[in-house]
């Protein structure tokens, strides 16, 4: 909610509330009393309706700001539900109180019959009070959430949608092809290696490319078939270096990021035998580092960076630290937070507690 908002909707809240109160519950008062008991009964009315505001506002926003989110909503009117009693019961004493001192009564106890009316009425002010800050809160949220998803959905249909186009790409299934086929007349055991590893490529472009996350070793597996058809292609003019990765094949990390970045390295960087190009993964305080020696091409190739875009949004979506980009003359360097199996911990209970 915004400030201008908030601002409006203090100013004219209350006064909105006072007027259905006196429609519903106080207009006998117009006609059984006379005009200054009227003014000084509304004016009471009109200052606690504010102070009845802005107090409920202040319990419901603390609320909020110590379990922030749409999937705490239940926790929050927990404590809501806690505090409304108190609330109601503040706001009664407060009016009766100052109506007893303004009017010159002796200070005492309320009837049980006006006690019984006039916190009626209360709890229905504050169940708007409450309705009006919760709700609005919740329904932000939930736009949140809703565009977070719609969000994310779009990224995974637009990487399904690169996917087969490398997949129908005619270049790339030329080469693949043109390489197989000089295999199968010259080493036919290595094509045979290299058509398994090419279906091994297809069949994990088509299957866990709709997951959210995938286990490093599982990546790593993809990224060897994949290399290996590079490999096959550019020979030795090409290097994948794996290092310091023992122990961390269980971490996780969204599906086809290392294939991405691969991918990238060939893209924009010569290949030479006597200029190899030297792609290096390992694991380095926590973050999965891809590090490529930098050789630019000398026809610049266009490009849109929808890749590492595609990655550095995925990670934000994921409520995880944003992957680092450093980027010079002699490296390019990417460093992306392996995200534990915590995280998938936290995420049921959040589904938990959403339903």
């Amino acid at each position: 909610m915004n400030s201008y908002n908030d601002r409006t909707l203090r100013l004219i809240g209350p006064l909105v509330v006072f007027m259905i109160g006196s429609l519903f519950f106080r207009l006998n008062i117009y006609f059984e009393h006379d005009l200054p008991f009227i003014i000084r009964f509304q004016s009471i009315a009109i200052l606690y309706g504010y102070v009845c505001w802005n107090l409920s506002r202040w319990v419901i926003l603390t609320i909020q700001k110590r379990y922030p989110g749409f999937h705490r909503t239940r926790q929050r009117l927990k404590y809501i539900a806690l505090a409304f009693p108190l609330l109601v019961h503040i706001a009664y004493f407060l009016r009766y109180f100052t109506h007893l001192y303004i009017n010159d009564q002796p200070i005492g106890w309320p009837t049980l019959a006006d006690y019984t009316y006039t916190t009626g009425i209360q709890i229905f002010y504050h169940c708007i009070y409450v309705g009006v800050y919760e709700g609005l809160y919740v329904f932000d949220q939930w736009k949140i959430v809703y565009y977070e998803r719609e969000k994310l959905l779009n990224i995974q249909w637009q990487e399904r949608f690169e996917s087969l186009k490398s997949q129908i790409n005619p270049h790339f299934l030329f080469n693949s092809l043109n390489s197989l086929s000089s295999l199968i007349r010259e080493q036919p055991e290595q094509a045979e290696k290299f058509l398994d590893e090419m279906s091994n490529v297809y069949r994990y472009l088509l299957r866990n490319n709709e997951q959210e996350l995938v286990s490093l070793q599982t990546e790593l597996q993809f990224v060897e078939s994949y290399f290996h058809l590079l490999k096959t292609r550019y020979g030795e003019s090409i290097q994948l270096k794996l290092e310091n990765l023992n122990g961390y094949e269980q971490y996780l990390l969204p599906p086809l990021t290392l294939q991405i970045l691969l991918e990238n390295a060939v893209k924009h960087n010569s290949i030479l035998k006597e200029q190899p190009l030297v792609i290096q993964i390992y694991v380095e305080k926590g973050y999965l580092v891809v590090q490529n020696n930098v050789q630019k091409k000398n026809l610049k190739v266009a490009s849109n960076k929808v890749g590492l875009h595609n990655i550095i949004t995925k990670y934000q979506l994921l409520k995880q630290p944003e992957p680092v980009i450093e980027s010079d003359d002699v490296f390019f360097i990417i460093r992306m937070p392996l995200i534990g199996n915590e995280y998938i911990y936290t995420k049921i209970i959040d589904i938990a507690h959403q339903h």
